[in-house]
């Protein structure tokens, strides 16, 4: 669903007097907010969308690469184009609970991610992390994920700061086959 940006302001009977402001609507976040396709619970069987979306064709689950031990898949609320995590196929909540191969794969995958993402999309730097529980942040903090964020210097738009708002240039789908393309073998 693609954003709507008014150059009019919006009409609207008994919601105050009209402003100059123009509105950008993003009524899909709603669902962000509202917590839709969150897990319910601590466990894999309790709707954890990670351990949900490796059943899925790589296009509808937004997968970018799999491994034997983890796979990296586009983030549907990105903070950036290109925003993907590294997620293991094992429903674990925390770094501590990974094993040495799943560990290594998962590093492994970052890197790769880096470098599809400089491939594709000629990204200048990148905020990689993990929150981990959430009270650190984390959406699903019930299955890890690592995110991968490009970066880009000069990159000055005004939207999250004023608006609380990312503009995306791209299609998840669009994004998800040109950074699929762009992964070292």
């Amino acid at each position: 669903m693609l954003a709507r940006m008014t150059s009019e302001p919006e009409q609207q009977i008994g919601v105050g007097t009209q402003d100059a402001f123009q509105r950008l609507w993003t009524p899909h976040r709603m669902a962000y907010i509202q917590g839709e396709n969150k897990p319910t619970g601590p466990g894999a069987d309790d709707g954890c969308p990670f351990c949900t979306i490796p059943a899925k064709s790589d296009e509808d689950g937004l997968v970018i690469a799999r491994g034997e031990h983890v796979y990296a898949v586009l983030n549907l609320y990105p903070y950036n184009g290109g925003h993907l995590m590294v997620v293991p196929f094992r429903h674990v909540a925390d770094y501590t609970e990974l094993d040495g191969p799943e560990t290594v794969e998962l590093a492994e995958f970052t890197k790769r991610a880096m470098t599809a993402l400089r491939t594709a999309s000629g990204a200048h730097g990148f905020n990689i992390g993990m929150n981990q529980g959430s009270v650190a942040g984390a959406g699903i903090a019930a299955h890890l994920h690592q995110h991968v964020v490009p970066r880009w210097g000069g990159d000055t738009n005004f939207m999250p700061v004023v608006g609380h708002t990312k503009v995306l240039p791209q299609l998840l789908a669009d994004t998800r086959a040109m950074l699929a393309g762009a992964w070292p073998a």
